[in-house]
């Protein structure tokens, strides 16, 4: 693992703990919406098992698990804090076909071929390596299945998009300050929406990593880009 692969892991471990709060914070609760959206497109998948990649406190996976009870979903993450995070709202909510397995995106644990949809919530950003990754989860999505991720990019709309930059990229790491503790981790999220691809250009290279049909729509103002395709 690289330095910045490692520095990722331990910031998104220091602040497990106020994740979800947060979420809420900066979104006014909308995450859960987005997640919801995305469900439906996963539990259209063929049978057979689920992976949402940087499941965080498991939310995404929750949220198929609601829509599609039948499924296995295993949700891997590489930083311990939010496998941790996510144990504890599991066993909350009784939910014994979401699996946890620690792993790192871009070098995943598992056969070629083994999911009927791989899915993701605000992983693409972090990624060291985008093309990479993609290439990951197109090699263990069984032919025929679906690769999704949700994530920020930056708005497109004259007036909105200052507003949204004043917004995180100021009050956002002030919240993260007074909220988790945790201010640079807070700095560092607007930063990574800055640097990523356009929603566009990530669905040229979802097609270049080997998806076909690939999809894609704009929710939250603008902020949110939810990508599909299929294998």
């Amino acid at each position: 693992m690289t330095a910045k692969a490692d520095a990722v892991r331990s910031m998104f471990t220091r602040i497990a703990a106020r994740y979800d709060l947060m979420n809420t914070l900066m979104t006014g609760g909308r995450h859960h919406a987005w997640r919801r959206r995305l469900a439906p497109l996963a539990a259209a998948a063929p049978p057979g098992p689920a992976l949402d990649l940087a499941t965080g406190t498991a939310d995404l996976a929750l949220a198929l698990q609601a829509l599609d009870p039948g499924r296995l979903v295993v949700g891997g993450d590489f930083a311990e804090g939010m496998l941790r995070e996510a144990r504890l709202k599991l066993g909350e909510r009784r939910a014994p076909r979401v699996r946890l397995v620690a792993c790192d995106a871009l070098a995943l644990p598992f056969r070629s071929r083994t999911f009927a949809c791989v899915m993701s919530a605000f992983l693409l950003r972090n990624l060291e390596d985008l093309p990479a990754g993609l290439r990951e989860m197109r090699r263990v999505t069984m032919p025929g299945g679906r690769v999704l991720a949700l994530d920020i990019v930056r708005p497109d709309v004259p007036v909105w998009g200052p507003l949204f930059s004043l917004y995180f990229g100021r009050l956002v790491p002030a919240i993260g300050a007074l909220v988790a503790g945790d201010r640079q981790a807070y700095t560092y999220l607007p930063q990574s929406v800055d640097r990523f691809v356009t929603p566009a250009e990530l669905a040229r290279l979802m097609e270049t990593a080997g998806l076909r049909e690939v999809t894609w729509r704009r929710l939250g103002l603008g902020t949110i880009a939810l990508h599909w395709g299929v294998v």
